[in-house]
């Protein structure tokens, strides 16, 4: 069987598509045509065989196809695939007048042929719909009328505005003062989420409630659920190490069963006393018949599609059916602490201020914090109101915090680490804190500092519990400092946990315990997660609120940010091996049973065809189970 099985197949198929459009009218003339046969036993005189003209209409009605397929990869010397398998053997069958059996050969495997087709076509539809759902027009107001266009055609800061039950077509800003959305397209959770004003609304969300209207931030093939799309259709591409064994398999498999079959039909001759040709021939054609690889080279892609599928209903990219095998064999999960085990929505709690007012010091901190995205900074900036100042010269220096000039004064905001690198002293007490602190200091002398609490996703601890069930490691790694870390690695029940860590501090710890020969899979969901999510055997993104950089480097996306997906993720992965082994086991154990009856002349074409459609069909339905099993 060749490795590139399903796309010959698909492609070839597309230069017969008389055969594919009337196959069912076909089909049944055939079966209608061998009942006519088996029943009254035609066969007038040997001038005129009358069975072996219905038998062979009967015989191109069912297997045109599959004798093109066979004649066109034969032209190409492709010899050893299963289509030219299934014509040698049936038109061998006619061969020795086994009229009925060679056309009930065809027929039986040409509807197998067509279960196939239709499952795996149905995997990959039912993967393609659960994410595009991308609306075909959108209205958008231009020139103060409202407009109904494709929204490949609205440009970035146009406003469109989306009535109760339409689905969002971009991403971009509610500037509504309230608006409710089903977000179940991009996270499986089918809970409404109230947003507000200037928060984020995502193409794939539907509007439940009252008509709102949204400033377009993203053009529409860069939305996210344009990328997650792109990302689904890209993953079937992706094979796992299980596919491209059994592919290998096929291609050196497929041409040992035809020496094995001219071997049963011609070495009996040397050792057998009555030695009678078509019996031996016959064996033979049992033999390449049974033998045909289909049942594994259809079902195991197939069920590797209904695990990516599986997967997607639960808000959960696979970027390929690789990562679902690299997920069975995780054992330990090192994980960030901002936005992954921790809410990342961060408030002011305490502002202690030395030698200048509360409000002061919370001010210049601002406007420095304004300049940067990260979640710390905003609280900052958001509890400062609107009496932020103009800074200038703003540097952030990554792990650290930010410097830069404000009122003509240098001002410094982060942690410990930049005041250390800035030889800035500050109260000792502070490093004992279980806080998340930012330190403010005013032209090199400490001003006061800022605490600052996140809270712990309601699913984390639980998270953590089904991971140690699993037999998995738990680390987390943080840039907080250790006490902080420590606090947050008690409350969950993490293995061991690492603070005041930089981006290559993450890299360093990751590659450490790869160096233990761990398999990991690192989840995190900031920009500074990028090189370690990439480092990981599985990089698994936070998608809701994660960077841009984080999901196109991950190999997982878990879209609604919940970190028990983490464990659904493993437990998909593990389901889907099992099927697929299951399919092997089942089909090698029937076949080489076949061909073992077969051969000592038990078996005929008859259980052959019956065996191979039958293990055939019996695995592509176990692989469509998977898309009905509850994680």
């Amino acid at each position: 069987m060749s490795s590139n099985h399903n796309h010959n197949h698909s492609h070839t198929q597309a230069n017969v598509p008389s055969w594919k459009s009337h196959w069912q009218l076909f089909l049944s003339l055939a079966i209608l045509l061998i009942m006519l046969g088996l029943e009254f036993g035609f066969h007038f005189s040997p001038a005129f065989p009358a069975d072996l003209i219905i038998y062979a209409i009967a015989y191109l009605l069912s297997g045109y196809n599959v004798l093109v397929l066979a004649f066109q990869k034969a032209t190409r010397f492709d010899f050893f695939n299963e289509f030219f398998l299934m014509s040698v053997a049936t038109i061998g069958a006619f061969a020795v007048e086994s009229y009925s059996e060679g056309v009930a050969v065809m027929v039986f495997y040409s509807i197998g042929e067509w279960f196939q087709d239709t499952a795996v076509s149905k995997a990959k539809r039912s993967i393609k719909a659960l994410l595009d759902l991308r609306p075909d027009e959108v209205t958008v107001t231009r020139n103060g009328s409202m407009q109904i266009v494709h929204p490949r055609e609205v440009a970035l800061h146009e406003t469109i505005q989306i009535k109760p039950g339409e689905k969002v077509a971009l991403d971009g800003e509610l500037i509504s003062e309230k608006a409710a959305f089903n977000t179940a397209a991009l996270t499986g959770e089918s809970k409404p989420d109230t947003k507000s004003k200037g928060e984020l609304v995502l193409a794939g969300m539907i509007n439940l409630n009252t008509v709102a209207e949204v400033q377009v931030q993203a053009l529409f093939t860069d939305s996210k659920l344009s990328k997650i799309l792109e990302l689904v259709q890209e993953a079937t591409a992706r094979k796992s190490q299980t596919q491209l064994f059994i592919n290998r398999f096929a291609k050196i498999y497929t041409p040992i069963v035809f020496a094995l079959a001219v071997a049963v039909c011609l070495l009996p001759y040397f050792f057998v006393g009555e030695y009678i040709f078509n019996d031996w021939f016959y064996r033979s054609l049992v033999f390449l018949v049974i033998s045909c690889p289909c049942a594994l080279v259809v079902s195991i892609p197939l069920g590797y599609f209904g695990g990516i599928g599986l997967a997607s209903r639960h808000g959960i990219l696979f970027k390929g059916s690789n990562y679902l095998d690299v997920m069975t064999q995780v054992d330990t999960v090192v994980m960030d602490k901002t936005g992954t085990l921790t809410k990342g929505v961060f408030n002011v709690q305490q502002v202690v201020s030395e030698n200048i007012n509360q409000k002061e010091l919370v001010r210049l901190a601002a406007a420095l914090e304004k300049n940067s995205i990260h979640p710390i900074a905003k609280a900052i900036v958001e509890y400062a109101g609107a009496t932020t100042s103009i800074s200038s010269n703003v540097e952030e220096i990554s792990g650290h915090g930010l410097k830069g000039i404000v009122d003509g004064k240098t001002i410094l905001a982060g942690n410990t680490k930049l005041m250390k690198r800035f030889n800035v002293p500050y109260p000792a007490e502070i490093d004992l804190l279980v806080e998340t602190i930012v330190i403010v200091a005013i032209d090199n002398h400490y001003a006061g500092n800022i605490a600052i609490t996140d809270e712990i996703k309601a699913d984390a601890k639980q998270t953590i519990t089904q991971l140690h069930q699993l037999q998995i490691k738990t680390v987390m790694l943080s840039g907080d400092k250790q006490n902080v870390v420590d606090s947050f690695a008690g409350l969950l029940g993490l293995d061991e946990a690492y603070g005041d860590l930089l981006p290559e501090g993450k890299v360093e710890k990751v590659q450490a315990l790869k160096n233990e020969k761990r398999i990991i899979a690192f989840v995190g969901d900031g920009v500074n997660d990028a090189p370690v999510i990439a480092l990981a055997d599985a990089g698994i993104a936070m998608g809701g609120l994660g960077s841009d950089a984080a999901i196109e480097t991950a190999d997982i996306v878990i879209q609604n940010d919940q970190p028990s997906k983490i464990v659904s993720a493993i437990k998909i992965g593990r389901i889907t091996r099992s099927i697929v082994w299951q399919n092997i086991t089942m089909a090698m154990v029937v076949k080489i049973a076949v061909l073992l009856l077969g051969a000592g002349g038990i078996a005929t074409l008859w259980e052959a065809v019956i065996a191979d459609v039958g293990v055939a069909l019996l695995a592509i339905l176990n692989a469509v189970r998977i898309q009905t099993i509850k994680v």
